[in-house]
C-alpha cells in the first residue's frame, strides 16, 4: 500500500521500516529525491509514479525544516 497522507507515511517509514524521521534522514533523502536526473530518483518515480514522489519531498520538507 502506497501512503496517502503524512500519517499513514510516518507509521510506515518509523513503524514498517524500523528508520526514525530526523531532520538528517530528512536532509539526505531530499538531497536525492529533489534531483531528478539521479537513478535512485528515477527508480522512485519508475516505481511510485511521480505524484508519490512530490508527496514524500513534501513530507521531508516537513521533518527538515520542524
Amino acid at each position: 500500500m502506497i501512503p496517502q497522507n503524512f500519517a499513514e507515511w510516518q507509521i510506515c517509514i518509523t513503524q514498517h521500516c524500523k528508520t526514525p524521521l530526523t531532520k538528517s534522514f530528512a536532509e539526505q533523502r531530499l538531497a536525492v529525491y529533489t534531483q531528478p536526473q539521479l537513478p535512485e530518483t528515477k527508480k522512485f518515480i519508475e516505481l511510485y509514479g511521480q505524484q508519490h514522489l512530490n508527496n514524500i519531498i513534501d513530507w521531508l520538507q516537513l521533518i527538515a525544516h520542524a
